[in-house]
């Protein structure tokens, strides 16, 4: 159809008469997309709920049943005997008169609008994939029963396999939920509590492991910088400032400290070589109307290379509300060469609300607001790629010197060896004098400024064996010299043919040395 048919339909189309819908039908198959179809990394069903612990928190403060300076609180109770995990906080709980609307809704989340974390109303779904069964329980303050709802997953799934008739998406939770008020006997005057059981086995079992749990949440969850961590208590405060840090007392398997950031003062690169974090960047990031759109914070080191992943803090990464959105290599195309961003740590806390995260916080939603985010941040990362490079050309530098340093060395050693004739260690010490410019040229260079005083202090001493060596009044220890002149010449002539075609100068040192001794 071309360009002139389509208008004149649409002009036909607007002279229609107008009807009324018939029945909108939301089948089944909307659920699995916003619960198992949606979480694709099994570890973000822990995210999700610490996250909904965290507003919960916030709510309970806000209500005046937390104290202003008192932590909330979730406890994760792993038990891989029975496969079944446990995680409930201390927040304000859910009422019994809004449980049921509450935990059985899909989407119209009563938090959009707000300033709470999550607002799409399906977070608490995400257990949905992973579970043989998913059970809710709370309690608000005040009440006498402790409300439980238990989604039967096994159900769920075969009905979602079922090719009959679709009675939609409301029948269906209908048919796999069942509520329930239990007594509240030793439970907390408020809690929420989410419970998987039966969960399914997958690669490494990482959902039943303490240890994945652990770390995973402490990279994504807003749990507090270590006590240790030189720069933790300046980036709090700088960080509180702007945004309510919200930070939770975690805890798994009721260990006796809770979960920290994995930040601290220093790491290790594979070959065991210590490196320190030596500087703090603290930056505001401007929004489209001039008001502060993001807090960046970037720790640096030396940068020899990319941050071992074992660390859990590699890569420039993205928080919102803070917790994190996406992995590390979210902003990696902000760099000139990708590979930096896997030399840095550091972090970019959203503070504008039209910056808003995807539904599986796995991004963002892109509109204007993200994309002058990630425009002011590229000054960021052009600084972090320059000094990526400019400690590479440092390195290389230094490489070179010391390569010099040891080939001064073992020069010096031939001539201290005395196996060759003078006229060969005139011309060995002509080669030192070269190769003692060049280094003195590269310590001049104001890139290695810092350790300058070091290595003038390294020529020097080389400097000074070669005057010793070359001294003609010093006497020799060289066996040679108890051998007649005419010996000694051959043995002088020999030595001299074998570092010569010795691709390998210490190699023939050594084996000249043997020869030595054996002459003695």
């Amino acid at each position: 159809m071309n360009v002139a048919a389509s208008a004149r339909l649409a002009r036909t189309a607007a002279k229609g008469d107008r009807e009324e819908l018939g029945d909108v039908v939301i089948g089944k198959d909307v659920l699995e997309l916003v619960s198992s179809a949606m979480y694709v990394d099994p570890m973000t069903i822990y995210r999700e709920y610490v996250q909904n612990a965290a507003d919960a928190v916030d709510a309970a403060r806000d209500a005046g049943l937390l104290a202003p300076n008192e932590m909330g609180r979730v406890e994760i109770f792993v038990e891989p005997a029975s496969r079944a995990v446990r995680i409930r906080d201390n927040g304000c709980g859910v009422a019994a008169a809004d449980f049921a609307r509450k935990l059985t809704a899909l989407g119209a989340s009563g938090k959009r609008g707000k300033a709470a974390r999550g607002f799409r109303g399906v977070g608490r779904l995400a257990g949905l994939g992973y579970a043989q069964e998913l059970i809710f329980r709370s309690r608000a303050q005040g009440e006498k029963k402790v409300s439980e709802l238990r989604w039967d997953c096994r159900q769920l799934k075969a009905m979602l396999r079922d090719i009959g008739e679709d009675q939609g998406v409301a029948e269906l939770i209908r048919a796999v939920t069942t509520l329930r008020r239990i007594p509240a006997e030793d439970s907390p005057e408020r809690f929420f509590e989410v419970e998987l059981r039966g969960i399914v086995r997958l690669r490494n079992d990482h959902l039943l492991s303490p240890h994945a749990i652990s770390d995973y949440l402490s990279q994504v969850a807003p749990v507090p910088f270590s006590p240790e961590f030189r720069f933790g208590m300046e980036l709090t405060e700088a960080l509180a400032t702007h945004l309510d840090l919200g930070t939770l007392d975690i805890r798994v398997n009721d260990a006796q400290e809770p979960l920290y950031r994995p930040h601290r003062n220093s790491f290790c690169f594979e070959n065991k070589s210590l490196v320190n974090f030596e500087e703090l960047s603290i930056v505001e990031i401007p929004g489209i109307d001039g008001e502060t759109a993001a807090v960046a914070w970037v720790l640096h080191h030396e940068y020899e290379g990319a941050v071992p992943t074992n660390t859990l803090a590699k890569g420039l990464r993205l928080r919102a509300g803070n917790i994190q959105v996406g992995g590390h290599a979210l902003l990696e195309e902000l760099f000139p060469e990708t590979r930096f961003n896997s030399w840095s740590v550091g972090e970019v806390h959203v503070l504008d609300r039209r910056v808003v995260p995807n539904a599986r916080r796995d991004h963002f939603e892109q509109n204007a607001h993200f994309h002058n985010l990630l425009n002011q941040l590229l000054p960021c990362a052009r600084d972090i790629a320059r000094r990526c490079r400019t400690s590479s050309i440092r390195r290389k530098w230094e490489r070179e010197f010391e390569l010099h340093a040891r080939t001064v060395d073992e020069t010096l050693g031939v001539i201290e060896q005395g196996g060759v004739g003078r006229a060969a260690q005139d011309r060995l010490a002509l080669t030192v004098d070269q190769t003692l410019l060049k280094m003195a040229k590269v310590a001049e260079m104001e890139l290695l400024a810092e350790g300058k005083d070091g290595r003038s202090a390294r020529i020097d001493e080389l400097q000074g064996r070669l005057r010793v060596l070359m001294d003609e009044t010093s006497p020799s220890n060289s066996p040679l010299m108890r051998l007649s002149p005419e010996k000694r010449e051959s043995y002088e002539n020999f030595f001299e043919l074998v570092y010569e075609c010795s691709s390998n100068r210490v190699a023939a040192k050594a084996l000249i040395d043997r020869i030595l001794l054996r002459i003695q």
